[in-house]
């Protein structure tokens, strides 16, 4: 271990579910209809946009697949890349046998973050989606709600249970009410983030500058018990691209604008304004386009709010609500750290994307140090660990930090 460097916390990583989290958590009730795993073969695959197609036949390659309601999910080396030469990260079926098992098992990841320097890891779900808004396009609203309280209660009492495997959790989307009441009873065991879509509209929600404020009593909880609202890219289930037959690296390359869309949106809401203490987070953005977006939206402050439908919503400029409430979260991006003062050293957090085949495990520890070599240590030590430290409440929750002071 590298005693000169941080130990990284990493603010977005991703939990593959193992096969038994709805089979065991579920109330009896719910099982037979609740999510399960059944092995086909798939003879071919591919993703357009993110979007699954595959060739089923059952004598060809096997392939584990996540079964709820009419939604059938197939897992692929791209979502449980860790350990596979990078040549052979294709979107192609995997099953749980093939996976390494840190995807799934915590013990396992817990050896893995050790081999890459990583003190502690928050994870997003797969299966359900970066959002869960799977449960949320369920026709049968009761089974969907009782998925969600499975998912966090397996999140929390099993996934969770080393402290070093920071929780977060899923809300309903359909009942903003409801969310506030699942943040609430979550809060109260110790949970400081919740999964949310970056832009809700995407998925046939009211978006969040909806005037009759749909979504006030979900932001309302948060920010009354300290829970980050935290939005992975894709999180709206639908990924940015040119055309329909742009290959899907011209996605890849255009992840970070759905980021970027989303910001403009809450900067813009009104609503950082009347939950001063809400804090908000996007994951796998990146960070190196945030210096322009603040720029343009305090010029068209300036300048377009007599027109710009918000001079009656923001008293200061969007500038201000970023610094104070707004973490942008990157794993390799060398501009935005080279730009870290016009972005702010407290609003910058690292992450490692393990299983994902953008990730950099096992390499982690040596890529950080590349990135940030020539950085004040004080910095370097805020946005590896110390920023995601006071973000998640996480002193409360590693021994060795309530131990050392760190």
């Amino acid at each position: 271990m590298d005693e000169d460097f941080p130990r990284i916390v990493s603010v977005d990583d991703h939990v593959i579910e193992p096969p038994h989290v709805w089979q065991t958590y579920l109330p009896a009730r719910f099982r037979a209809e609740g999510p399960r795993v059944e092995r086909s073969g798939v003879s071919h695959m591919g993703s357009v946009g993110g979007v699954y197609s595959w060739d089923e036949d059952p004598s060809a390659t096997p392939c584990d697949f996540w079964l709820y309601e009419d939604l059938r999910y197939p897992m692929t080396k791209v979502m449980a890349a860790a350990g596979l030469p990078r040549d052979e990260v294709t979107v192609s079926p995997v099953t749980f046998d093939e996976m390494r098992p840190g995807c799934f098992d915590p013990a396992a990841r817990l050896i893995d973050m050790d081999a890459a320097g990583i003190e502690a890891s928050l994870n997003f779900p797969t299966f359900p989606r970066f959002a869960g808004q799977a449960f949320s396009e369920g026709r049968d609203r009761e089974l969907g709600f009782a998925c969600i309280q499975a998912y966090n209660d397996w999140m929390v009492e099993e996934w969770c249970a080393d402290p070093r495997l920071v929780p977060i959790t899923l809300v309903p989307f359909w009942d903003p009410a409801r969310g506030a009441a699942e943040v609430r009873r979550n809060a109260a065991r110790g949970v400081r983030a919740i999964a949310f879509s970056e832009i809700p509209a995407y998925l046939g929600w009211p978006s969040i500058h909806d005037k009759d404020r749909y979504w006030d009593p979900l932001f309302e909880a948060c920010a009354d018990t300290g829970v980050v609202v935290c939005m992975h890219i894709g999180s709206g289930s639908r990924m940015p691209s040119t055309s329909p037959d742009a290959p899907p690296a011209v996605q890849s390359t255009a992840t970070f604008t759905n980021c970027m869309l989303s910001m403009c949106d809450w900067l813009f809401s009104g609503l950082l304004e009347r939950y001063p203490t809400l804090k908000i987070a996007y994951s796998e953005g990146q960070i190196g386009w945030i210096p322009y977006i603040l720029e343009r939206a305090d010029h068209v402050w300036e300048t377009n709010r007599a027109w710009g439908g918000v001079a009656d919503l923001l008293a200061d400029p969007p500038s201000t609500y970023f610094a104070r409430q707004v973490f942008g979260c990157f794993f390799s991006d060398r501009f935005g750290l080279e730009n870290l003062a016009d972005i702010g050293e407290d609003n910058v957090m690292f992450e490692c994307d393990y299983p994902h085949s953008d990730s950099t495990w096992p390499d982690t520890l040596d890529v950080a140090r590349e990135m940030t070599f020539g950085l004040d240590p004080v910095v370097v030590e805020k946005v590896m660990r110390g920023n995601a430290i006071e973000l998640f409440g996480l002193r409360d929750r590693l021994p060795a930090l309530q131990a050392t002071g760190a």
